[in-house]
């Protein structure tokens, strides 16, 4: 059991951190595989058409998901306080209670998506020619919304306990059975969208097995039936931290949403150059997401041993890491960025040379200010990690609000470019509120 779990409130912040954070970015790396390889193939296979429908759902997909990942992270907070107190009795009931809420928010979503998809894609103005493949597309992947759902919280107690190691195998397991369904359904079986849709599925779900059964072998979370019933308040305090991180990756998808029916309404060719840049989106801000959750983990685990000089070291010296990080990944996509993207392009080339100019143009604005992403990560999981699921939730309505009014206004100035910096100015304004909150905050230990 030793070997599978790290308790964080011992040994120099950065070292742990980084340790912690390698194996989720190597994760990251994998899970970006599934979109990733679902796009090469399908853009070189089936063309540019194919492309965009995969582009017209990217980010009705990520609210959906998002909402199970945004809900499991926070029931992981508490996870990882009460293992950093060692209150071993209330640490397996948390787990019990977070199993049963999880299951509760698959339900529900797997529901709602199945039954307002078509509506969603219609209200997002999809081109006629993409919209059949978009809905096919959708219904697969959210067939697997209870195993995407399973993966997330056993996923996130391993976390909370220290493991980074175990979901990275679980990644890599998973990508190995993508790429090789992906040749197989898409390129063999010419299956199209629905063929990447079940590759995906399928591979979620051995993701999340691997990771049950890790969960299994550690004791001080194996949970019985006692553990499952339920306590007074227990399901009100997951819920108060789980609820604000669900509503803060829901919000922040509907601006996507927005900035998506803005994209739609240039023509399936800006679709597809848009597309192109956003499945590399995952790839630009993946060191953010392990750097992220290696902060909440740290700093939960912390807090319960009441350790706060201890936080306040972890969060400083992980700003640090995200900026050298940042700019590394920056320098990467200026020199390889054009030859990654003509990975995802094919067609006739008078096609994919707009498109190619499309998706360059987006990809080196965002490359160019990628550390504020990485500090608004930095300054969102430390509050998190200190309970503080307020702020982030308030962080998430900012970057609607800004996400919104940029992609609907500055085109107006700008021409279609405009449409690019609303991300980065939905970023800016996320990220001063997190900072800001998070000293605030730290001043009240």
């Amino acid at each position: 059991m030793a070997g599978q779990i790290r308790d964080m409130t011992k040994g120099a912040p950065g070292r742990l951190i980084l340790v912690f954070a390698i194996p989720l970015m190597l994760g990251n790396i994998c899970q970006q595989l599934y979109t990733m390889v679902d796009t090469i193939v399908v853009g070189q296979v089936a063309g540019v058409q194919a492309l965009a429908a995969l582009g017209a759902v990217e980010w009705i997909m990520w609210m959906v998901l998002g909402v199970s990942t945004g809900a499991t992270q926070g029931f992981s907070i508490l996870i990882s306080q009460h293992y950093g107190a060692k209150k071993w009795d209330l640490l397996k009931k948390a787990v019990a209670r977070s199993y049963i809420l999880t299951a509760a928010v698959a339900v529900i979503l797997l529901t709602v998506s199945q039954v307002f998809a078509h509506w969603i894609l219609i209200f997002l103005n999809t081109p006629d020619n993409i919209i059949g493949m978009s809905l096919l597309y959708l219904r697969i992947v959210f067939c697997g919304i209870p195993v995407v759902a399973a993966y997330n919280i056993f996923a996130a107690v391993l976390r909370a306990l220290g493991n980074s190691r175990t979901p990275l195998i679980a990644m890599v397991i998973a990508a190995s059975i993508n790429v090789v369904l992906d040749l197989l359904f898409v390129a063999e079986f010419r299956w199209g969208v629905a063929g990447a849709a079940i590759a995906t599925v399928i591979a979620q779900a051995f993701s999340a097995l691997y990771c049950f059964l890790a969960v299994r072998k550690i004791e001080i979370v194996r949970v019985s039936r006692e553990d499952f019933r339920k306590i007074a308040g227990l399901d009100q305090k997951l819920l108060k931290l789980g609820a604000p991180i669900l509503f803060q990756d829901a919000i922040i998808s509907i601006g996507g949403l927005v900035v998506q029916f803005v994209v739609n309404g240039y023509g399936f060719l800006f679709v597809a150059g848009f597309t192109a840049t956003n499945k590399l989106y995952g790839i630009l801000e993946m060191a953010a997401i392990s750097y992220g959750y290696a902060i909440v983990t740290y700093v939960g685990q912390n807090l319960g041993a009441g350790k706060i000089r201890r936080i306040w070291k972890g969060v400083h010296v992980s700003a640090g890491l995200a900026f050298l990080t940042s700019a590394v990944i920056s320098l990467i996509m200026f020199v390889l960025g054009r030859h990654i993207l003509m990975l995802f392009i094919s067609g006739d080339p008078s096609e994919t040379q707009q498109v190619l100019a499309i998706a360059w143009k987006y990809l080196s604005i965002m490359a160019a200010c990628l550390c504020i992403l990485y500090f608004l990560y930095v300054y969102r999981s430390a509050l998190q990690g200190l309970g503080n699921t307020m702020i982030p939730m308030l962080s998430g309505v900012i970057e609607f609000f800004i996400r919104i009014g940029v992609a609907l206004f500055l085109p107006l100035v700008m021409g279609t470019n405009g449409i690019f910096y609303a991300e980065i100015a939905a970023w800016t304004g996320a990220a001063v509120l997190l900072a800001v909150s998070y000293y605030v905050s730290m001043r009240k230990y």
